[in-house]
């Protein structure tokens, strides 16, 4: 008998350095027992000390890859990273809609872990009104929230109305994570819009540098779960534990000169 592999497309920026971007995305679906597919949306110059440059793919070509995977090979889940442009925007956007994507794991990327900024101002408005609306889940940090909602969000107490706002009235899952805080008890907050529970998935702070490419990381194996067929629940759940040993066993490895990346495969070897 034939066997199918769980397959997640990622959209998303190429990351040299191997931390972040699609090398990160590919590395989570691989750990986490999925095929995984790219659609590679801008060339990063970067490294773990920080961004040097930002070279864009043409959107029709970006769409071309898009097609060229959904065509031939499908997906059980689509994880979009950066975007840079409202054209790009638009672009992933309608067509997705136009292959019935419904499985989609939004990680809206802004800023990278040096502090450079990896999304224009101009398409901020275009990401959170024609794009986060589609995704099945989004996965913001806090800073990302913020630009999000277009106001300050004052702590932990202040988690579960943001998620509220984020959510658009229950109809979009989020995912608030928290480790921006300064708290040595960090804890993530998860709305369920499918079931309309809210979870609180805490963990102890890991003293570490080596936190590039955690969001891409996190998002990716939420979307590499999901493409398991688990529920949201334990999509994310699964994924946080994932999250907690990359970097737990990524924080003793010395690698480049500024933030290190985590360990995507702790499971097989160290």
């Amino acid at each position: 008998m034939k066997r199918y592999y769980k397959r997640v497309l990622t959209i998303a920026g190429s990351d040299p350095s191997g931390g972040a971007g699609i090398q990160a995305d590919l590395k989570t679906f691989s750990a986490c027992g999925c095929f995984g597919t790219s659609a590679i949306v801008a060339v990063v110059d970067e490294n773990t000390v920080g961004v040097t440059g930002v070279y864009p793919i043409p959107v029709d070509f970006v769409v071309g890859q898009i097609k060229s995977v959904l065509d031939d090979i499908g997906t059980n889940t689509v994880k979009i990273g950066m975007l840079h442009s409202s054209e790009l925007i638009r672009a992933v956007r309608d067509t997705l809609l136009t292959y019935k994507i419904k499985n989609i794991v939004l990680d809206p990327v802004m800023v990278a872990t040096s502090g450079d900024r990896l999304l224009q101002d101009e398409a901020i408005g275009t990401l959170k009104n024609e794009l986060v609306p589609f995704a099945r889940i989004i996965t913001p940090n806090l800073p990302e929230a913020e630009v999000l909602l277009g106001r300050k969000i004052n702590g932990q107490r202040d988690f579960p109305l943001a998620i509220r706002e984020l959510s658009a009235n229950r109809r979009m899952s989020v995912l608030l994570k928290a480790g921006h805080l300064k708290e040595e008890t960090l804890t993530d907050m998860f709305y369920n819009a499918e079931t309309d529970e809210m979870i609180e998935l805490t963990s102890k702070r890991i003293h570490t540098k080596n936190t590039h490419g955690t969001g891409c990381t996190f998002s990716s194996a939420i979307a590499a779960f999901l493409a398991h067929n688990m529920s949201l629940n334990e999509a994310v759940c699964r994924a946080k534990e994932y999250m907690e040993s990359a970097i737990a066993v990524g924080a003793e490895y010395e690698i480049g000169k500024g933030h290190g990346p985590v360990h995507h495969f702790f499971k097989f070897w160290e």
